[in-house]
C-alpha cells in the first residue's frame, strides 16, 4: 500500500506579498478553488494509496489541519517539526512512524507547493515505479525537461533498467548556468529535479543509517516519546534538535546504490517566482493573466493579481503586480526573483508584512486588523460555530468588544453574560476573560485594544483546547 507523505514546510518569501512566513505558498488558492496543499492531495485520488501522512512545523499546525477539514480530506496524521531540518531528516520521522506498527508502506514523499497540470501522467508514472519500490529500489522522479532551466537541479539518467520502467541513476547536478543546461537538454539524458520518491519506508531507513547515522540516531530518539494533541504527532524536540540539517539527495540518494529514476512528463512546476507562475497560466490574447478586479489598457505579458482593490494599468509590458490588504509588490517580469531582498528588508527593519498578513488565522477563525496608533489598534474577530479562544490575560493593555452579528458568550472577571448584535464589555488590564461562539454562525465582533503595549505577545493562557497554554509569543487575536 502507498502511503503518501506530504511536506508542507516552506518560508514563503518567494511568492511574497501573498505568501508570507506564517501563511506560506502551499496555503495559497493560486490556479482553481483550492488551495496548493489541498490540490496536491487531492491529485492522490487516481491512486490506490491510504490517506495521507502530513509534515509541517510548529507555527503552520492549525492552517494545515483546516486545509484538510475545509477540504474534506482525510489525513494520517500530522508530524510537527519542532525546528526544520530539511527533507532528510523529516522524511526519516514519518518513515519511523509509518513502521511502528509493523507495516513497511511505500511511502510516496510529495512536496505541498507544487503544480502539475497532467495528473493523469502523474498517477501513471506512479503506478509504474510501485514495482521498482517494492523490489527495494529508491524511486525519484525526473521532470522531462521542456526548456534549459537554470532554477532547477537535474538528474542525470544512467543505464536502462532491464524492465523499461526507468533508469539508474547517474548522478545528481546542482543548478546549472545557461550554457551547461542547454547541454543538458540537447542529451536528452538530464530530468529536473522534482524532489518526488517512491520507497519502502524500511529501505529508506537502512539507507539513513547507513549514509547519514547522525541523522538516523537523531530522529529514531525523537520518535521514541511521541504525544499526540488534538489532531497533531509530537516528537521529542531535544532529541530532534540534535540531528544534522540535510537533504534527502546529499543524505540518501547521492550515495546509495539503489537509487533509481522514473520519467515523469507531467506539465510540473514548483511555481518558484511570480514570473513561473505566469508562465504555466491561461493567459489572454494580449499575453496577460489578470486574477481579481483588474482593468488593462494597452497592457501585455504581464500578471496581475488583485486580491481586494481595483487595480488598472495602462501601457504596460512584462510586468507583475500583485496587490494585497496591506503590501503592493510591482516588479520587470525578469526581476521578481529579487523578491527575497524586498523580504530581508522588512525583517531588517522589523516590520510585520513579511511575517503575516494584516488578516491572520487562527485554530477558531480569524481577525483582521484593520486600524491601528501609538496606544490603540483595532480588529474585525470572526470566531467559527462552536468555537472558543483561550481563557487568558494582558499585562499592558484593555479590551473592549462590540458584537456585529451573532452571539459571544463571554468571560470577564467573574461574570459569565451573553452579548448578542451591538451589545459590548470593557476588559480592564489584568482581568481574566474569554470569548466563545455558543451559536450555530459566525460570530463577528471588533475588538478595540488601548494601553502601552500592544503586540501579540502579551498573553497569558490560562485555559485552551487547541493545546497553546505553554505557547509563548503567540496571540489568540
Amino acid at each position: 500500500m502507498i502511503l503518501p507523505v506530504i511536506m508542507a514546510g516552506g518560508s514563503g518569501s518567494r511568492l511574497w506579498p501573498l505568501s508570507r512566513q506564517q501563511f506560506p505558498k502551499q496555503f495559497l488558492t493560486l490556479l482553481d478553488n483550492h488551495s496548493m496543499l489541498q490540490t496536491t492531495a487531492n491529485r492522490l485520488d487516481g491512486i490506490i494509496h491510504s490517506a495521507p501522512l502530513v509534515i509541517c512545523n510548529e507555527e503552520h499546525r492549525f492552517s494545515v489541519a483546516e486545509q484538510f477539514r475545509l477540504g474534506n480530506i482525510d489525513n494520517s496524521g500530522i508530524i510537527l517539526e519542532p525546528e526544520g531540518r530539511n527533507t532528510a531528516p523529516a522524511i526519516a520521522l514519518a518513515a519511523m512512524y509509518a513502521v511502528r506498527n509493523g507495516q513497511d508502506p511505500l511511502l510516496l514523499v510529495l512536496a505541498a507547493d507544487h503544480v502539475i497540470k497532467n495528473e493523469a501522467a502523474f498517477c501513471e508514472a506512479v503506478t509504474k515505479a510501485v514495482a521498482l519500490a517494492e523490489h527495494n529500489q529508491l524511486v525519484t522522479f525526473g521532470i522531462v525537461p521542456t526548456a534549459p532551466e537554470t532554477g532547477y537541479g537535474y538528474i542525470q539518467r544512467g543505464e536502462s533498467l532491464a524492465d523499461e520502467l526507468g533508469f539508474k541513476v547517474s548522478q545528481f547536478v546542482e543548478k546549472p548556468n545557461l550554457a551547461t543546461a542547454k547541454d543538458y537538454i540537447a542529451t536528452g539524458h538530464y530530468y529536473w529535479n522534482s524532489g518526488m520518491f517512491l520507497f519502502k519506508a524500511s529501505v529508506y531507513l537502512q539507507e539513513l543509517k547507513l549514509y547519514s547515522p547522525d541523522i538516523f540516531a537523531a530522529c529514531e530518539a525523537a520518535m521514541v516519546n511521541t504525544t499526540h494533541d488534538v489532531d497533531f504527532i509530537r516528537v521529542d524536540e531535544a532529541a530532534f534538535i540534535t540531528s544534522p540539517e540535510d537533504s534527502i539527495d546529499y543524505a540518501v540518494m547521492e550515495k546509495t546504490k539503489h537509487a533509481v529514476v522514473v520519467p515523469m512528463d507531467c506539465g510540473w512546476s514548483d511555481v518558484g517566482s511570480w514570473s513561473a507562475l505566469w508562465e504555466i497560466e491561461d493567459k489572454d490574447p494580449h499575453g496577460n493573466v489578470f486574477k481579481g478586479d483588474v482593468i488593462g489598457i494597452d497592457t501585455n505579458n504581464s500578471y496581475v493579481n488583485a486580491t481586494e482593490k481595483l487595480v488598472a494599468t495602462i501601457g504596460l509590458d512584462d510586468v507583475v503586480i500583485v496587490e494585497t490588504k496591506d503590501a503592493i509588490l510591482v516588479s520587470k517580469q525578469a526581476d521578481v526573483q529579487q523578491v527575497k531582498h524586498i523580504v530581508e528588508q522588512l525583517k531588517t527593519h522589523d516590520r510585520s508584512e513579511w511575517q503575516h498578513h494584516r488578516e491572520v488565522y487562527r485554530p477558531w477563525g480569524k481577525y483582521d486588523s484593520i486600524d491601528h496608533g501609538g496606544r490603540f489598534q483595532v480588529k474585525r474577530i470572526t470566531v467559527k460555530p462552536g468555537a472558543k479562544l483561550s481563557v487568558q490575560m494582558h499585562y499592558h493593555r484593555a479590551e473592549h468588544w462590540i458584537v456585529v452579528s451573532g452571539t459571544a458568550k463571554v468571560t470577564n472577571g467573574d461574570q459569565d453574560i451573553l452579548l448578542t448584535e451591538n451589545q459590548s464589555t470593557y476588559i480592564p488590564v489584568g482581568v481574566i476573560h474569554a470569548l466563545e461562539n455558543p451559536g450555530k454562525v459566525p460570530l463577528e465582533l471588533i475588538e478595540v485594544q488601548s494601553g502601552s503595549y500592544l503586540s501579540e505577545d502579551d498573553i497569558v493562557r490560562f485555559e485552551d483546547r487547541y493545546g497553546r497554554v505553554a505557547t509563548k509569543g503567540v496571540s489568540d487575536a
